[in-house]
């Protein structure tokens, strides 16, 4: 496929779009693929990584190898994710720390919009549809029960989290950043980015690459074969996550980090009204209908487009 030049800069640029959806814990990457347009070429392109590629590589060079597995797309694509995590780890962090009830209110306004979005990508509700949404549900809302990890900064856990992170951030639904925070990790990972801990981000992209390698072959398979239960588990699994970003909180337990900071470990949900000091209902409500519409407003504009 050639493209030009502008055509590059508009890949780029949902690179970006992608980036920041991973970044927060609510849209995933795969979700803004999905309603773009580029996320079939996305997942038959890193299918295109394997031992075929290495035989080109060895018999015939890099340039016939960057164009068999679809590089200059990578690049550019990997451009603008790299620049959205780069530009806002910082930015989120912070108000992680100071605004915590009000990002999550725009995070639940995302993923909101992203349930209704996914799941009107099931042709047909039939029993066996409805059983795996189920599932979903309920096995998500379980995990978001227990307790996050306590030791998200060893080198073995780091590598499974990007593993798994970078999973997620293909499928369309599922944020990779969610799946940081069910293991605990997101903030270390944030600190990472923003402290530029070239070991720890090193380590998270070693298992990212290969979750994404292992990954891509099994998703394609599932969207080929089964993609009705797929996508019907796949809106489950982000309903019942709904749990984990509930904006007002109760922290239940605590436990000390490596740096000496206290750091909620057991938290439940509960309603604004028996939330400790201001619950910031007006807002968390704004924030939630902007987050809303800004998943309405990506996909009107995809559609549009296309």
């Amino acid at each position: 496929m050639r493209r030009s030049f502008l055509d590059y800069l508009i890949i780029t640029l949902k690179g970006i779009a992608m980036g920041a959806a991973d970044v927060v814990p609510g849209v995933s990457g795969g979700t803004i693929a999905f309603i773009s347009g580029i996320y079939e070429e996305l997942i038959s392109s890193i299918n295109k990584i394997n031992l075929s590629a290495l035989k080109t590589l060895r018999k015939e060079g890099i340039a016939k190898t960057w164009e068999q597995i679809n590089g200059n797309f990578f690049a550019a694509l990997l451009l603008g994710i790299a620049i959205s995590v780069l530009s806002l780890a910082k930015g989120i962090k912070w108000l992680l720390e100071n605004e915590p009830i009000l990002l999550w209110s725009f995070f639940f306004g995302l993923v909101l919009a992203s349930i209704l979005f996914v799941a009107k990508e099931i042709k047909r509700w039939q029993l066996s549809t409805i059983s795996f949404f189920i599932i979903g549900t309920i096995v998500a809302y379980y995990i978001t029960t227990i307790p996050p990890m306590q030791n998200t900064e060893s080198n073995l856990f780091l590598f499974l989290a990007g593993a798994l992170a970078i999973c997620a951030m293909i499928l369309p639904g599922i944020s990779g950043a969610f799946i940081l925070v069910l293991l605990g990790a997101y903030k270390v990972v944030l600190e990472a980015i923003d402290e530029k801990n070239l070991k720890t981000i090193g380590i998270l992209g070693i298992g990212a690459i290969f979750g994404i390698l292992s990954f891509a072959r099994i998703l394609k398979w599932m969207f080929n074969h089964y993609k009705n239960l797929t996508l019907a588990i796949l809106t489950g699994f982000i309903l019942g996550s709904l749990n984990k970003i509930w904006p007002w909180k109760e922290t239940l337990t605590w436990y000390t980090n490596s740096k000496g900071h206290e750091v909620p470990l057991l938290q439940q949900s509960i309603l604004p009204g028996n939330y400790t000091g201001d619950p910031q209902l007006l807002w968390s409500v704004l924030l939630a209908i902007c987050g809303f519409l800004t998943i309405y407003i990506l996909e009107r504009v995809a559609v549009k487009s296309n």
